[in-house]
C-alpha cells in the first residue's frame, strides 16, 4: 500500500474541509461543555436516588477501563513507532471508546453517589490530593486535546497531529494510570 492510499484511508473529507480555526472552536467548546456539566454534577447536584447495587460497583468497572485505556495508549504508542499505522490509528480509537465508556460509568456513579470525600488521615491525605488535583487539572485539558489530536489525524494533518500527540499521549497515560491510583487509595480507606 503507497502513502499517499493510506493517508486517503485514514482520513475523513468533512473534516479535511473543516478549517483549524473551526475545528478548535467546536473543540473548546463542547469540552468546557463536558467540563462543567461534570463539576456540576459531582459539586453543586444533589446525588439521585440509588437504584441497586450496580452503582457501588462502577468504580471498580472505571478502574478497570481505566487500565485498559492505559494498555490501549501504550499499544498505539507502539505501533505508530513500528510504522504500523492502521493497528495504530484502531488500537487509539478504541482507546478513545474505552475512555467514553469511562466516561459514561463515570457520570452515572456521581449522578447516583455525588462528591466521595476522602477520610484518609496524616501523610496519605496530601499524596491522595496531589495525585487526585493533578489528575483533575490534566482531565479537563485532556479532553481538547485528544479531539484536537483526532481532528488532525482524521483530517490528514499529520504532522501537526504528531505535534499533538506528543503531548496528549504523556497525559491520557497519566490520567488513566492516576485514575486507578486514585480507586486503589479510596478503597484502602473507604
Amino acid at each position: 500500500m503507497t502513502k499517499r492510499s493510506l493517508d486517503e484511508q485514514m482520513t475523513m473529507r468533512f473534516l479535511k474541509e473543516l478549517s483549524v480555526p473551526k475545528a478548535l472552536a467546536w473543540i473548546l467548546t463542547i469540552s468546557a461543555g463536558a467540563f462543567i456539566f461534570l463539576i456540576y454534577l459531582i459539586y453543586f447536584r444533589e446525588a439521585a436516588d440509588a437504584s441497586g447495587e450496580w452503582v457501588d460497583q462502577l468504580p471498580a468497572l472505571n478502574a478497570m477501563l481505566n487500565s485498559i485505556s492505559a494498555i490501549l495508549v501504550v499499544s498505539g504508542y507502539v505501533a505508530v513507532r513500528q510504522k504500523k499505522y492502521i493497528r495504530h490509528m484502531k488500537l487509539m480509537l478504541t482507546a478513545f471508546i474505552t475512555s467514553g465508556l469511562f466516561l459514561i460509568s463515570y457520570l452515572l456513579y456521581h449522578n447516583f453517589s455525588g462528591h466521595t470525600p476522602f477520610p484518609g488521615e496524616g501523610w496519605i491525605r496530601p499524596v491522595y490530593f496531589t495525585i487526585l488535583i493533578s489528575h483533575i487539572i490534566l482531565s479537563a485539558t485532556l479532553v481538547p486535546m485528544v479531539l484536537t489530536s483526532y481532528y488532525f489525524a482524521f483530517s490528514g494533518k499529520f504532522k501537526t497531529h504528531r505535534k499533538v500527540s506528543k503531548w496528549t499521549l504523556p497525559i491520557w497515560l497519566y490520567i488513566s494510570v492516576t485514575g486507578v491510583m486514585i480507586f486503589f487509595i479510596l478503597n484502602a480507606y473507604l
